[in-house]
């Protein structure tokens, strides 16, 4: 799927984004200890499907940075690390079961659709939490988070924020929305 010329960037994109993410990168060092910007843009460049996810990851304002890499795949891991829930995901249910459910006031699409469009994941509560010891981050928002199967099976879903310096999870129906809650993807590259 993601071998189609829909999901290729120009020239004037792919540089744009590089330069963006690059300054991001050297910005925020603490998120990424040890970890060289060259080696990540190498990474990228072998992986152009990849790239166009980081761009769409930055479209909906998702700020993505590096913030791990697992040595035994080789792989860097990107979180999307936007103070608040990203911009244009936002207002959306949680799965698109929980968007047939709705009888009325739907609204435009569902974060595990979105996120699969955008060919990434959305974080688990663990990554949530890993990403908070990198900063502060939905001190106004809220973000969906994996919902775990039994709790979705009884029509649930799972949202994280962070309020009193304390990062809590919470529950709602999975076909709730709110204009302060969006979702936050990881990408492996």
């Amino acid at each position: 799927m993601m071998d189609n010329k829909k999901y290729q960037l120009s020239t004037e994109s792919r540089e744009e984004l590089f330069r963006t993410l690059k300054e991001r990168f050297e910005k925020n060092k603490n998120r990424h200890i040890g970890l060289e910007w060259a080696e990540v843009q190498a990474k990228l460049e072998n992986n152009p499907e990849k790239l166009w996810s980081l761009h769409e990851m930055e479209r909906t304002g998702g700020e993505p940075d590096v913030v791990g890499y697992e040595k035994k795949t080789g792989e860097y891991i990107f979180f999307d690390c936007s103070a608040e829930s990203p911009k244009g995901r936002r207002n959306i249910c949680y799965d698109r079961e929980a968007l047939e459910s709705r009888k009325e006031h739907k609204p435009q699409n569902n974060a595990i659709d979105m996120a699969a469009d955008m060919g990434i994941e959305i974080l688990t509560e663990e990554q949530y939490r890993e990403l908070q010891k990198l900063g502060d981050f939905d001190l106004k928002t809220s973000s969906w988070v994996k919902t775990p199967e039994k709790i979705r099976r009884l029509g649930g879903a799972v949202f994280c924020d962070r309020r009193y310096d304390t990062v809590f999870i919470y529950h709602n129906g999975a076909e709730s929305y709110y204009t302060a809650r969006g979702f936050r993807g990881s990408l492996r590259v």
